[in-house]
Parts: structure tokens; sequence; C-alpha cells
């Protein structure tokens, strides 16, 4: 059988077919999506006919993981009312402070709701519609998330939207403690009730395509990610995409009152701390076209320089920041001498401005009791060798660099094998029961407990001594300029 995956990301959709006994890849294909930080929905669905033309007819599930937070709001007809506002648009950060000091504080959030909420999240941007569309939030009968609204297009549009707990748990009105919508956060930001999708388990199957093929219950690109990955508990996955991001999946539900750490489920029941930069790979994008090159050039350059650059410090809140939330925030470039103002030292103040970011990110992490005793590496810019071979000075520990792959796809695609297991559990436990109630159950359990082992492809492993001082010239940037914005 084949099994479908799709990643809906920022930037474009991905497609992957595969083997649904051990995710060995059989076709993949791509289209982009339009740049910004808003988008109307019906843009995905176009690039998801694009991508999947020729691939989702052959498969017998489908899985659709896609970007966290958007909001999608859509009226009694099920009809897009307005564009989709992204997980990177940043416009509800006063509604984010407000209700917070609205609804108890930071700490009353963390306990129902596992984080703290930033602009980020779902929940402040039904307050921003609230505020600034009031005729459009009159006129909301359903909220979506972006993997919400693809699988409920690719089904029936006349069943009820389903989700999973993982993407639920960035919307800022789910408990992943308790695994239950808490609709009454949703109705104090919008200022009126609205719909919101049935929570489906994690190896449910949720609708069916018109072709027939079953359609899982989806999740959020860091939990697909981590379900690609195949990550067990203790590791620490360090993406450079569009957003950055380390996670761990974690037994017990994390509350961090600080807001640093979001305690996300992920999609197999468990849970999924993370915390998440806006600012990541686009750092190293910019920093190459300032310096008139391309990817590889940005590389070869940043190893060319020392570690610290002789001084030269970068601060890569581009476009503000979520990880510390300083949504006013820009770039910070200190320490400026004509002895170090080469293109080689630039190159390697971007490539250790992002990775520091994100050790300050593992470092919240550890502040929940998970340490990392190894970096999983993964993501576009993971691809760089100067990203590859700085990343273990500045984090401090080896880092895995797993071969390039959609992992995003992969787990979406390896959610959907899930799903045609459980069934087929479900049926053989049916069949079984009328000649073995216990029987029936071991079968039952057979099909449905863990998604299917999948290989994981070959990987690279990176060693470095560890640089401090790289850590401590960045971290006094950091701080430094902790009141500018």
């Amino acid at each position: 059988m084949l099994v479908a995956g799709v990643d809906s990301s920022t930037q474009s959709t991905k497609v992957l077919l595969c083997q649904a006994e051990d995710g060995a890849i059989v076709g993949q294909a791509a289209a982009p999506h339009p740049d910004g930080t808003e988008c109307d929905p019906e843009r995905w669905w176009q690039a998801l006919a694009t991508a999947g033309d020729g691939l989702l007819d052959q498969a017998d599930a489908i899985g659709v993981a896609a970007q966290q937070h958007g909001m999608v709001v859509v009226d009694e007809a099920g009809q897009v009312i307005r564009p989709a506002l992204l997980w990177n648009d940043v416009r509800s950060a006063p509604q984010a402070a407000a209700l917070i000091a609205e609804m108890g504080g930071p700490g009353h959030w963390a306990r129902l709701t596992g984080s703290v909420p930033t602009a980020s999240f779902t929940v402040t941007k039904l307050r921003w519609l609230a505020e600034h569309e009031p005729d459009a939030a009159a006129r909301t009968a359903r909220v979506m998330l972006p993997h919400d609204w693809l699988t409920w297009r690719l089904g029936d549009r006349a069943t009820e939207p389903a989700t999973d707990r993982g993407d639920a748990s960035g919307t800022g009105y789910f408990s992943p403690a308790s695994g239950r919508w808490l609709p009454e956060l949703a109705e104090a930001a919008l200022g009126k009730s609205a719909g919101l999708p049935r929570l489906a388990a994690p190896s449910e199957i949720v609708a069916r395509t018109a072709d027939g093929a079953a359609l899982s219950a989806g999740t959020g690109d860091n939990m697909g990610a981590a379900l690609g990955l195949g990550l067990r508990l203790g590791e620490v996955v360090v993406s450079i995409g569009t957003s950055g991001t380390a996670y761990a999946v974690a037994a017990e539900p994390a509350a961090d009152e600080s807001g640093a750490v979001a305690g996300f489920a992920d999609a197999t029941g468990r849970f999924l701390p993370l915390v998440a930069t806006i600012n990541a790979a686009r750092v190293l994008t910019v920093t190459a076209r300032m310096l008139g090159t391309d990817a590889d050039g940005l590389s070869r350059l940043a190893l060319a320089a020392p570690p610290g650059a002789q001084g030269l410090v970068l601060l890569p809140y581009l476009d503000g920041e979520r990880s510390p939330n300083r949504p006013g925030a820009s770039g910070v470039l200190r320490g400026m001498t004509s002895a170090n103002t080469t293109q080689e030292n630039l190159a390697r103040a971007a490539v250790e401005a992002v990775l520091c970011s994100l050790a300050d990110a593992i470092g919240n992490l550890a502040d929940c009791g998970i340490t990392a005793r190894r970096v999983i590496l993964i993501g576009g810019a993971a691809r760089s060798e100067a990203v590859r071979r700085i990343a273990p000075a500045v984090f401090g520990v080896p880092v895995t660099v797993p071969s390039p792959a959609e992992y995003v796809a992969l787990g979406a695609a390896r959610q959907a094998a899930w799903a045609l297991s459980a069934a087929a559990g479900s049926s053989a436990a049916g069949s079984a029961a009328a000649g073995s109630a216990a029987a029936g159950s071991a079968a039952a359990g057979s099909g449905a407990a863990e998604p299917p082992s999948w290989p994981l492809a070959g990987t690279a492993e990176y060693t470095a001594e560890p640089t401090p001082q790289v850590r401590e010239q960045y971290a006094s940037l950091r701080d430094a300029t902790a009141g500018w914005a």
C-alpha cells in the first residue's frame, strides 16, 4: 500500500508518496506559496493540487501536516472570510499582552494551556480580528488551523472538521494536560462562540477523499517532523528553517510560566515542549544577499573566519522575535572595527547568531528538565557545512545531522500509514470478537498502539570544542538590547 504525506509550510507545499510498510519514498513534488505573513487558504489548496497531481490519487491514505497557529476563519457556509493570519504575523502582540493580563497572568495561562501566548498563537489573532475587523469576527462560524482546513477540503466538507491534539496545542485555547478544548478562552478572545474542530485520536481515520483514500488526523509541522524522525524520549531536535525550533518528546506536560517554552502536545499522545524563534534561515539568506553571494558562498566565508568573528556580533531579530518575546525588535550588529569588518567575519557572525539564538532555546528546555546530550539538526539551513561544523561548538554537545529529507511530510505520511494500520487492527479485532474477546482486544491494540517503525536514513555526526566565549558575547548583546523594543 502507498501513503502520501503533505507538508503545507509557510513557503511551499511538499508531497511525498511512500510505501506504507517501510516509508520508502516512491514519488515527491512541491509547489510554492506566496510570501508574507497572511495568505488566502485557497493558495494552499492550489499548491496542494499542483504538488499532489499524480501522487495523491495513488495513495491509500493521506496525512496533512502544516504550519502551526495560522487563523483560518469560515462562515456558516464554510467559506473563508479573510486571508489566514500566519504564525509569523506579529500584529497581534498588543492583544497577546492584553489577554495575558485579563486572564490571570502568565502563570494562569501556562497552567491552563501549557503555554503563555505570544503573537504567534491563534487566540491572540482572534482578539485582533474582533478589535480590527468586527464584521469579519461577527461572521465567523468556525475557526480552523491550516492543516485542519486542508484535511477538510480533501474530504467531504459536509462532515465536521477534525484536528489532532498536537496542532490544537498551539492555539492558546486547548489543554494538552487534559486533552480538551477550552472554548471559553476562544470565546473571550473573539467576543462570541465559534465552532472548533473535533479532536481526533492520533491514529484515527477522520474522513475519506472522493477517491476513497483515508485521511488521517493530520498535525502541526513540528509534530510532523518529530514523527518523521521517529524522535525518542530524551532527544532534542533543532530545526533551522523559516522558523527556528528546539523541541523534545516528553512523557509529561510542560507548563513554563516564563513563557519561553510552549507546552505543546505531540502527534502520538505524548508531549512536545518547544521553543520557537521567528528568525532562523532567513537571517543567513539576508546576510548572503548583503555579501553578494549564495548559501554555499556564505558557508565558505563563515568557515574562513575564527570563532567569535573577531568580536563582531549580530543580534538576529530582523523581523521581531518570539523567543525572547520582542515583537518590535530589529537586528543589531555590534563590535565593528576597521580590522574586523570583513566578509568572512560578517558571515561567521550571522551563522553564530542563529545558532546562539537556538542555543538559548535549548537552555530554555533545560530549565524544564530536558537535558540535551546530543542535538539532531534538521531544516534547510542544516545543509550548510558552516552550520553543521559550528553548531556543536556553540551548543556544546555533539550534533547528529540526518540525511536531508522532508521530515514534516514524512511524518504526515507515517501518520497516514498508522491510520491504515489502526483500521486494519480494528477490523481484525471485530472479526476475532465472535470467537474470543481477549484475542479481539489484542488485535485492536496491535495496529493502533504506536506508528509503524520506519528506518531513518543515514546520519552524519559532528563534534567540536565548545566555544563558550561566542555564547557570552552574544548574551551580552542580547541582554543589552532587552529594553530597546
